[in-house]
């Protein structure tokens, strides 16, 4: 279990932001001296200056707090770019303030640039070595669980059958049927299953209101078999969580709720969620230290808890990955794996700020960096840690990136934001109604970040400070 009084995650997050920052003060700072922008700091952190050197004029140096950075240009105030822009008198060719709108839009937009070339160029590599493919993408398309109620359900396929024809496929494997499904959305598909050995001709309308990235069989209410063993449990998340409380243990294997036998977490949360938070009775193999099985019945009730699809019941645990493959893509499919994994995770991040906005999800769904630094930990004590650190790199450049480009002041969205509006207005802002803004951006961001940090605080360290 993850254990914050080691302090083990602190120089690992410092290690991983540090070199997120570099990439996007980077972008900043090559965007800047190509416009003839002259720099005159660029820092790695807040705060005091630690250690650094001056090179042409510019003060390269690591400052005191490690979470952030800035590029500091001629012509601005002392905050990052993208903050005060205080305006001189002065006709310097050097400062930011007197280049064309469009070049500081550019310098602007470099940084967060900087990081999605970052996402992309770390998962083509990953992936040219080290492509994990669950394997239940081989096998045949057996069903773990069907949500009663669901468009799968209204065929009338059940637990354990097998879906044996899906549109053009014939036989098909789970791969078959998610990498394709696209190709029949919103209209009716041929559908055949075999339950008990007889074969049942049917047809299914494959409903999406959405993006077709967004379309999955967890949808239309059906979960494939993921794994031939149980589902095994890797942590407890909280000391707080019903797992915990009913005494569930890293390594458990967990044979069944109630009545039914999931194959994977996936059916786990559908059954969970469709028997809305009834008491239930968890049936788990245990090894013992000597050695010795024993199969125990714990009676467990689930709570809802925030999740960035919303509430939803959980136990509260982690599990063990369901058994992958590796493969080795060539330079043209690890690229294009890569684009298409980004995609996806800048869409799901996309999904959560709207959520998040329009209160379909609390605020507790958000990360600060405690949170980050307990991702960022399990990454480096994943038994693939490599691959698991470049995999985790990426996705928080990417999400860098994103956030940052968010029309808010101080950030880097937020001065383009001002750039657009003062080219459609051809004049400057007041240079005082910009401070203002600014300030109160500012103010609303340290409130937000403080509510997310102690949200944090309450999730992880009393567990972690206990084990």
């Amino acid at each position: 279990m993850f254990n914050l009084s080691g302090l083990t995650a602190i120089p690992q997050l410092a290690l991983v932001l540090g070199i997120m920052v570099l990439v996007h003060e980077a972008g900043h700072f090559f965007a800047a001296i190509t416009c003839g922008v002259r720099v005159e700091t660029f820092a790695i952190g807040f705060g005091k200056r630690l250690f650094g050197y001056v090179h042409n004029g510019t003060d390269y140096c690591v400052n005191l707090i490690p979470l952030g950075g800035y590029v500091k240009m001629a012509g601005v105030g002392d905050e990052p770019i993208s903050g005060s822009e205080q305006k001189r008198a002065t006709l310097d060719p050097g400062e930011f303030q007197n280049h064309p709108r469009w070049q500081r839009a550019i310098i602007g937009i470099a940084g967060p640039l900087a990081n999605f070339i970052l996402a992309i160029l770390l998962l083509t590599i990953l992936y040219m070595h080290h492509h994990e493919v669950f394997e239940y993408l081989e096998k045949p398309a057996v069903v773990d669980y069907v949500v009663p109620g669901s468009q799968v359900a209204a065929t009338g396929i059940q637990s354990g059958d097998t879906i044996v024809r899906f549109d053009k496929f014939e036989n098909p494997v789970w791969g078959d049927l998610e990498n394709e499904p696209h190709l029949t959305m919103n209209r009716k598909t041929p559908f055949s299953f075999l339950h008990d050995g007889r074969r049942v001709d049917t047809s299914i309308f494959v409903e999406n209101k959405g993006r077709e990235e967004d379309f999955s069989w967890n949808k239309l209410g059906a979960e494939p078999v993921r794994q031939t063993t149980p589902v095994e449990v890797a942590e407890v998340t909280s000391a707080e969580s019903p797992a915990a409380k009913a005494g569930l243990k890293p390594h458990d294997l967990l044979l069944a709720i109630n009545d039914f036998h999931p194959h994977s977490v996936e059916s786990l949360l559908d059954y969970l969620q469709a028997e809305k938070g009834k008491p239930s009775v968890l049936a788990v193999e245990r090894k013992s230290i000597n050695g010795q099985i024993e199969t125990l019945h714990l009676p467990i009730t689930p709570v809802q808890m925030e999740t960035t699809e919303g509430k939803g019941w959980r136990l509260g645990f982690q599990r063990v990955l369901p058994p992958e493959k590796i493969e080795q893509l060539s330079v043209g499919q690890a690229l294009k794996a890569s684009w298409d994994a980004n995609l996806k995770s800048s869409l799901l991040l996309f999904e959560v700020l709207h959520r998040l906005f329009t209160r379909q999800i609390s605020i507790k769904a958000m990360s600060s960096p405690i949170g980050i630094g307990v991702v960022v930990h399990q990454a480096f004590e994943a038994k693939n840690w490599k691959s698991a650190i470049i995999d985790t790199m990426a996705m928080i450049s990417l999400q860098l990136g994103i956030l940052n480009l968010m029309p808010i002041p101080i950030l880097d969205g937020g001065m383009i934001l001002f750039l657009i509006i003062e080219s459609l207005m051809r004049r400057d802002l007041n240079q005082q109604v910009k401070e203002r803004v600014y300030q109160v951006a500012f103010v609303c961001l340290v409130l937000f970040a403080a509510i997310v940090i102690f949200n944090d605080i309450t999730k992880y360290l009393p567990v972690h400070l206990k084990s």
